[in-house]
Order: structure tokens, then C-alpha cells, then sequence
């Protein structure tokens, strides 16, 4: 419990909401996507700005509070709320700035990747975003950030060019290549807590705004092949073509034989980010991995395939996921996935591959900087 009187003070101060388990939001503010993780927090900071994050964080310093930070509450393993403490939630924080010429954007810790497109496309240009729309960018970023892009453009944090930062003793700091570049080291992928993000800064990519895409589904029985052919296919694949293997039962998608529905599949959702007219011949490549169900593949608005598997990430699903990173996609892999992809138990179930580009010869993780002192750690 947090005393009445020190919350007051807190409001005196605070230009967003303060949300406490008597309050009639409470249950719809402490839930996140995944509806196995049901938490209680003692108090819900939902920020208006990062002066209201300055003002939430020393107060859980204050206090003694266990804090986390919400951006969409995406995030699979819930860590947007916690039992007994603050949820500092940037979810109200909606801002969004693009420089066309300069081909950047400043993004509030809020915003979700498909708000990020909205504002992005009509000037031909795109972020390296998620695999969803609904998906936040705080937490897809200081994640590292996998999305359609990445085999051309990297990862999410590859096309970060700043953060703003809110430190444990309620400092708001620039990180950057050139800024506090040891906190800029840290924050992406150097560990957690190292403070609040309230605003990155991205190079941006001209995309779009149409691009090719679809999928492509085969029978089951021909896993072995489709998985051997994905392998050798993707080893010297361009980086414009970003193509995943997915091995589920298969959904009731218009495209495919009634009979078809609710069978074990393998399906090839295929992304293309070059022209149009060179993507057309590597995805007569991938028709001919085997004889397939059906397909819909062809030219549409990037944002609109952005979208097309937010369907499958809605909210209130009780979500376990688990992942692992190969050099290799080996034969005792790809035995495991298929013997396991027959098992699946439900159609919610799914076990998908993909491939990332190599990185280059020679490369090696950034170093810690050369500087006297850490970041403060929040």
C-alpha cells in the first residue's frame, strides 16, 4: 500500500493519470496483451510527457517501489506490469516527428509500429519495424527489433540514431553515438535497466508505398523438401527477399481448398523490398520448392501487409513463446521441427523459421566505450 497523503503529492505534480486499484480503470490499465500474465501493481503512472516519467521515477526512488515500464504491454513475457509496484506507462505518449529530407523520426515511447507507418508512408519512407502493427516500438527496439526490413536494413536498434532517457536519479539525458555514448552502447543490447526511453530517433528507408508480398502454402508431407530447398535458397538469397517458413495448421484462409483448412501446412510468407518486376523471378523460385495448396502473393500497400498478421496477435490470448538461434538450419533441425510440427496441438499453435543476413566478415560485438563511469541504472 502507498499512503493516500503521498500519492496527493504526487498529483500536485503530475499532468497525467494516476490509476489505483480502487479506481474503475484499474483491471483494463493492468492488462497486457498476453492474458496469462495477470498482475496487480500498487499504482499506474500513465505519462503525458517525460517530465510526468522525471516525475514517476523519483518518486518510485522515493518510495521504494519495484517499477516497470509499459510502452503497448505487447510484450509476450508481460514485462510492462509487476505485482506491488509502478507501472510508469508510456502508452498516452503518442508523438511522432519525420524529417523527409533528413529521412529520420522521433518516436514517443508510446507509439505502436503501425501509427509509426501511418505517418511514414505518405512521405515513401519506413522504419525497420515488427512483423505486426500492433506491436510497440519501445519494446520491439530495445529488444532488437526483427521485422520485415531487417535482412535489408537490419535490426531496429541497427537504425537507431538517439534515445532520450530518463535515468534512475530522475535525470533526462540524450544518448547517442556521440552523447553519452556508454548509456547508448547499453541500450541496445548491452542488458536492461538502465532507465526509461521516452523518445528514439530512427534513419529511416524509402519503401513502399506499394511493395510485393503473399504467401505461399504447401501440404505437409512435403515439409522435408520445402525445409531442405528454404535452406539452400536462403543461403545465397538477396537481401530485398525476406521469406519466413511457417508450420501450423492451417487457417481458413479464401485462397485455399475447403479441405484444406485445419491441416498441417507449411507456409512461405514472402516480403520483397526491391523492385517489383526482379522480385517477381525469386518468388518463381519458391513456387517451385513443391507442389503447393494455393497462394496470394502480388503488389500491395506495404502498410496493409504490415497488417496482416495482426490477426493473429490480438489481445487477451494466452501466449507462450520460445525461440532459439542457429548458425545453421541442420538436418537434426529440421527433423526436430517437422516431428514437432505434427504435434501441435491447437490451431493457435505454430513453429516458424527465419533467415537473417550473415553479418559481415570480420565483425565483432561494439565495444564497451572508453569512459570513466557507468550509466545510472534504473
Amino acid at each position: 500500500m502507498i499512503a493516500s497523503s503521498t500519492i496527493h503529492q504526487l498529483k500536485t505534480r503530475f499532468r497525467g493519470e494516476l490509476i489505483g486499484p480502487d479506481d474503475q480503470r484499474y483491471d483494463s490499465a493492468r492488462a497486457v496483451f498476453n492474458a496469462s500474465i495477470d498482475r496487480r501493481p500498487a499504482l499506474i503512472a500513465r505519462c503525458a510527457s517525460h517530465d510526468d516519467v522525471i516525475q514517476a521515477v523519483n518518486f518510485a526512488r522515493e518510495e521504494n517501489l519495484l517499477v516497470a515500464v509499459r510502452g503497448t504491454g505487447h510484450n509476450v513475457a508481460g514485462f510492462a506490469v509487476c505485482d506491488d509496484g509502478l507501472v510508469i506507462d508510456l502508452s498516452h505518449m503518442k508523438g511522432i516527428t519525420v524529417d523527409p529530407q533528413a529521412r529520420t523520426v522521433r518516436v514517443e515511447g508510446g507509439c505502436n509500429w503501425g501509427e509509426v507507418n501511418d505517418a511514414l508512408q505518405p512521405h515513401g519512407l519506413a522504419a525497420t519495424g515488427g512483423f505486426v502493427s500492433v506491436t510497440g516500438v519501445s519494446g520491439l527496439t530495445l529488444g532488437g527489433g526483427l521485422g520485415w526490413l531487417v535482412r535489408k536494413h537490419g535490426l531496429a536498434l541497427d537504425n537507431l540514431l538517439s534515445a532520450e532517457v530518463v535515468l534512475a536519479d530522475g535525470r533526462l539525458v540524450t544518448a547517442s553515438a556521440s552523447e553519452n555514448d556508454d548509456l547508448f552502447w547499453a541500450i541496445r543490447g548491452g542488458g536492461g535497466n538502465f532507465g526509461v526511453v521516452t523518445q528514439f530517433e530512427f534513419a529511416l528507408h524509402p519503401v513502399g508505398p506499394d511493395i510485393l508480398a503473399g504467401l505461399i502454402v504447401f501440404p505437409y508431407a512435403q515439409a522435408k523438401q520445402i525445409l531442405n530447398r528454404y535452406r539452400q535458397f536462403a543461403a545465397k538469397s538477396s537481401e530485398d527477399l525476406n521469406v519466413w517458413v511457417v508450420l501450423r495448421q492451417a487457417p481458413p484462409l479464401p485462397f485455399l481448398p475447403q479441405e484444406v483448412h485445419g491441416k498441417e501446412v507449411v507456409v512461405l510468407p514472402i516480403f520483397y523490398a526491391g523492385k517489383i518486376s526482379e522480385g517477381q523471378n525469386l518468388i518463381n523460385q519458391l513456387r517451385a520448392f513443391g507442389d503447393a495448396h494455393g497462394e496470394h502473393v502480388g503488389v500491395q500497400p506495404y502498410m496493409e501487409w504490415q497488417k496482416a498478421f495482426d490477426p493473429l496477435l490480438t489481445p487477451g490470448a494466452r501466449n507462450y513463446w520460445k525461440s532459439h538461434n542457429f548458425t545453421e538450419l541442420s538436418d537434426g533441425a529440421i527433423d526436430s521441427i517437422i516431428a514437432y510440427a505434427g504435434k501441435l496441438p491447437s490451431p493457435q499453435c505454430e513453429i516458424l523459421s527465419a533467415t537473417l543476413p550473415a553479418p559481415p566478415i570480420g565483425w565483432r560485438p561494439t565495444p564497451w566505450p572508453t569512459r570513466t563511469g557507468t550509466p545510472n541504472s534504473c
